[in-house]
Parts: structure tokens; C-alpha cells; sequence
């Protein structure tokens, strides 16, 4: 994944950006040897622990749950993404075509069901503050609304599919021929997967400080005034917030560049691949640290966790005993 390209006139790399190279690769190296492991393992607890307890999930829950479930597929993913054959000569292995788009597409669904989660989190957060016992934010819409931004992440994914693939593809394609062009899929990928779902964050956590400063009949309610589940929104949404933001820029400085004519070889191919490289390596870093957020800031996490543990250690009982039986 990490390169520099030829920061000089005579096309030899630099020696700082030699170094650069090294200490990027061993970075994503511990990455994928720690953080995928703590990824997958966080984020599949999460999902079970809840999904064992569904009678007493709470509109957050399920978001976390989808939030999750993009983590699992984020942390799948960082292997190939971060030691894979794109830009660099220390891959362990090859990839074809159609397997870089595949594996692109995946991660823009996930990154966009991550961003879209978390935006519409706030938002119900703030009905819920905002209308007590209101309907709109309740446990059943909200899985339902899981569901759908999971769809909405496909459709919006299928546009930038066409130019991925048809930049890959022939240049004698007819149908190809005016679309090979991954600026266009970039463009549409920040405007839809970055600016909408951050306007609305800083919305909704907007809304959100000046209902906090009103006196509502929402202030008796002590469920609801939980400052746990107030520190672990805002978290939430300034850690997926500040670690996706530089990937999308590297997006939009890419697309710019190219706009105006720039040249994307040379320095500027160097700036920006080890831009995209480090950006990147904070998207994928997402899937570990959410799940630790709301390993240790929710207060309910650490019960439903003894009752999926309880579960478990029936369930093996149970199939220990029957088997003696049968014996």
C-alpha cells in the first residue's frame, strides 16, 4: 500500500521519503497484526452481546450493532487494503482488477454505512432528548433505518462502481469509452459519503447543546439524562469524524488536482500517495477504536456480555449432558 513516488528531478526516491516508505510499511504492518484482531474480536462481541439481548436494546444499541457490522467488514478488509500490491514492491501477494475494485467497493459501502450510522445517531439522538417517548426514534424504526442505509450504501456504491471498472477496463469498451475517469466516482464519494453525513452530525450536535441548555420535561426523566450515553455520542461522533475526515480530503485534494489541469506525477503523485496511504490507515484504525468506546462507556455493555457468557456456558452444558445420555 505505502508509497512515495519520485520526489526529485532525476526519478530516485528521496532518502527521508525512503525512511517514510519503511516506517509507514511497519505501521500498518502492527496495524493489521493488532488491530484487526482487537477489530474483529470487539466488534463481533459487540454484535452478539446485543443480539443476545434484543428486549433490552435501546435505539443506541442498534446503531452500534450496524456500526459494528461495518467494522467486522472494515476489519476484514485492512489486510489486502493495507499490505496489498497498490503502490508499493513490499506486497506479499498479487491482486487482480476486478479483485482491487471489489475490494475498493466493499470498503466505500462500509465507510459509508460507518459515516451514515453515526450521523443518523445523532439525529435520533436528539429526537429522543428533544420528544420524550416519541415513536420516530424508537427500537423497530431504527433497525428498519439499519436496513435501509445499508441499501442506500449498495446504490450510492454502484455509481462509483461503473467508473472504477470502466477505468480499468479497455479503452475500445464503447460504453466505457467517456467513463474511465475515478475523479467522477472520487467526487461523488465525498459529496455524498462525507459532506452530507458531517453537515448533518454538526447539526444534530448542535441541536443537541442548545437543547441541554433548555429547561424540557425531558430534564425529569433520568434514563434519558444519562451523561454516559451523552459522552458516548459525542465521542462517537468526533472519533469516526476525525478519523475519516483525512481520507476524504485526500479524495477531494486528488480530484482538485486534476481538475485544474495539475500534473499527478512527480512530487505531486508522492504528496499524494502518502496522503491516501496514512488517511487510510486512520479509516481502517475505525474499526477498533468504536468498538472500545462502547466497550467502555456503556454502562449496559458489561450485563449483556455476563448474559451472552451465561448463554454460552448453557449451551455447552446442555450438549455435554445430552451427549452423556445418549451414552
Amino acid at each position: 500500500m505505502w508509497s512515495c513516488g519520485p520526489l526529485n528531478s532525476t526519478g530516485a526516491e528521496e532518502p527521508l521519503c525512503q525512511d517514510l516508505h519503511r516506517g509507514l510499511w511497519v505501521l500498518s504492518l502492527l496495524s493489521v497484526v493488532v488491530g484487526v484482531p482487537v477489530g474483529l474480536g470487539y466488534n463481533a462481541l459487540l454484535v452478539l452481546a446485543n443480539l443476545s439481548s434484543t428486549r433490552s436494546m435501546t435505539m443506541l444499541d442498534v446503531y452500534f450493532v450496524n456500526m459494528a457490522t461495518a467494522g467486522l467488514v472494515l476489519a476484514m478488509l485492512a489486510p489486502a487494503h493495507l499490505l496489498g500490491p497498490s503502490h508499493s514492491g513490499w506486497a506479499p501477494w498479487s491482486l487482480s482488477s476486478e479483485a482491487q475494485v471489489t475490494l475498493l467497493i466493499l470498503f466505500h459501502v462500509a465507510a459509508l454505512v460507518t459515516m451514515y450510522s453515526t450521523a443518523l445517531l445523532s439525529l435520533d439522538y436528539y429526537i429522543e432528548r428533544a420528544v420524550p417517548h416519541s415513536s420516530v426514534a424508537s427500537v423497530y424504526n431504527t433497525r428498519h433505518v439499519c436496513g435501509f442505509v445499508w441499501g442506500g450504501a449498495l446504490l450510492t456504491s454502484f455509481s462509483s462502481l461503473l467508473f472504477y471498472v470502466c477505468s480499468y477496463a479497455s479503452s475500445h469498451a464503447v460504453e466505457c469509452a467517456e467513463m474511465q475517469s475515478t475523479e467522477a466516482a472520487d467526487a461523488i464519494l465525498v459529496l455524498i459519503g462525507y459532506v452530507v453525513p458531517s453537515l448533518a452530525m454538526l447539526y444534530a450536535l448542535a441541536l443537541i447543546s442548545h437543547v441541554r441548555k433548555e429547561d424540557t420535561p425531558l430534564d425529569q426523566d433520568v434514563g434519558r439524562l444519562d451523561p454516559a450515553v451523552h459522552r458516548l455520542l459525542v465521542a462517537t461522533v468526533c472519533t469516526q469524524f476525525g478519523l475519516w475526515t483525512p481520507y476524504y480530503l485526500s479524495l477531494l485534494g486528488h480530484t482538485v488536482l486534476v481538475s485544474r489541469g495539475r500534473p499527478t506525477d512527480g512530487h505531486y503523485l508522492g504528496v499524494l500517495h502518502v496522503a491516501r496511504d496514512l488517511s487510510k490507515f486512520l479509516a481502517f484504525s475505525s474499526s477498533s477504536v468504536t468498538p472500545l468506546l462502547y466497550r467502555y462507556m456503556d454502562k449496559t455493555f458489561p450485563a449483556k456480555l455476563q448474559r451472552l457468557t451465561k448463554k454460552v456456558h448453557c449451551g455447552c452444558q446442555r450438549c455435554s449432558s445430552g451427549a452423556m445420555e445418549q451414552a
